[in-house]
């Protein structure tokens, strides 16, 4: 068994995350309890509260970054790791680039950041749906404005960002090369957008403030779906407006024999590209304890 662990990316959150785990095992407890203000917005929301930018991307990263740290204390370890977008620096926190206070203050910098590098209302994000990457690129090509690729998915969901004017104009241009289904994203802006060129320089500075170690784990970046060797902190830069390949890193964990995916932390949407994009390769979600339980029942069982 070949092991990646995917840590998810924002729009993952929901109150009460992470709270069995906290009530069940004393490290996570004593995790959460060394960020009480996170810790509360996790268990007690209010839900539009921890929704904000600023606050999910912590929140997100504390519970994810938690529940792998009790896989790892019962004998579960990936040999890879990545993540969607902010899920990559859970997967560099969990493999010891940073310690957790560092990477927790450099997370909510992140957060602070993304929610207030554009004026709200004059960019947005849409996911376009059952079309190949190919056919929008060439769709999008020559719209007036900016409207580029966010994320590539998986098969079948790929996202577009950008400014309203671009975003607007790019829709229309998808209907009509033949795409019977967009929907725009409940989003504070055009993230993963050459818009976000000035704030990758802010979030430059807040990384350069800390040494980063060498990974613990083989880390996959969204920047390429691939291992990279350049600077961790300049593939960081780069990483927040510029597109995410996560089918592209799907494919590349099986092509190196990954045949075990498991989803740590909130929310199930990785789970389901790589469903979308793999056919022959098991794959977990572990959200809370009786999932874990089930996965580490499974897997005692084949041992």
């Amino acid at each position: 068994m070949k092991i990646a662990f995917l840590f998810a990316g924002q729009g993952a959150q929901e109150v009460g995350m992470g709270l069995d785990f906290y009530e069940k095992y004393l490290k996570t407890k004593e995790l959460f309890d060394s960020f009480p203000q996170i810790r509360d917005l996790c268990f007690e929301g209010p839900k539009e509260k921890l929704t904000e930018t600023k606050n999910a991307q912590p929140s997100i990263l504390l519970t994810s970054y938690a529940i792998a740290q009790i896989l790892k204390d019962n004998n579960i370890e990936p040999e890879y790791v990545c993540g969607l977008s902010l899920g990559e620096y859970t997967a560099l926190a969990f493999a010891d680039v940073w310690n957790l206070k560092d990477a927790m203050d450099i997370i909510s910098v992140r957060g602070d950041i993304m929610q207030n590098a554009l004026p709200l209302g004059t960019s947005k994000m849409a996911a376009v749906m059952n079309m190949d990457r190919n056919a929008i690129l060439d769709a999008i090509k020559d719209v007036d404005g900016v409207c580029e690729i966010a994320n590539y998915n998986c098969p079948g969901q790929i996202v577009i960002t950008g400014d309203n004017k671009g975003i607007d104009a790019g829709i229309l241009k998808l209907k009509e090369a033949g795409c019977k289904r967009i929907v725009e994203l409940q989003v504070s802006g055009a993230f993963h957008s050459s818009l976000l060129i000035p704030a990758s320089k802010k979030l430059r500075k807040k990384l350069d403030e800390y040494k980063p170690n060498n990974p613990k784990y083989k880390i996959i970046y969204n920047v390429s779906g691939k291992e990279e060797n350049k600077p961790i902190n300049e593939i960081l830069e780069a990483q927040i407006c510029h597109s995410v390949y996560f089918e592209d890193t799907i494919k590349y964990l099986k092509e190196k024999g990954v045949d075990t995916f498991v989803e740590v932390g909130p929310g199930k949407s990785l789970s389901s590209f790589v469903k979308r994009t793999l056919t022959d390769v098991k794959i977990y979600t572990i959200s809370n304890v009786t999932q874990l339980d089930s996965f580490l029942s499974e897997v005692k069982g084949e041992n």
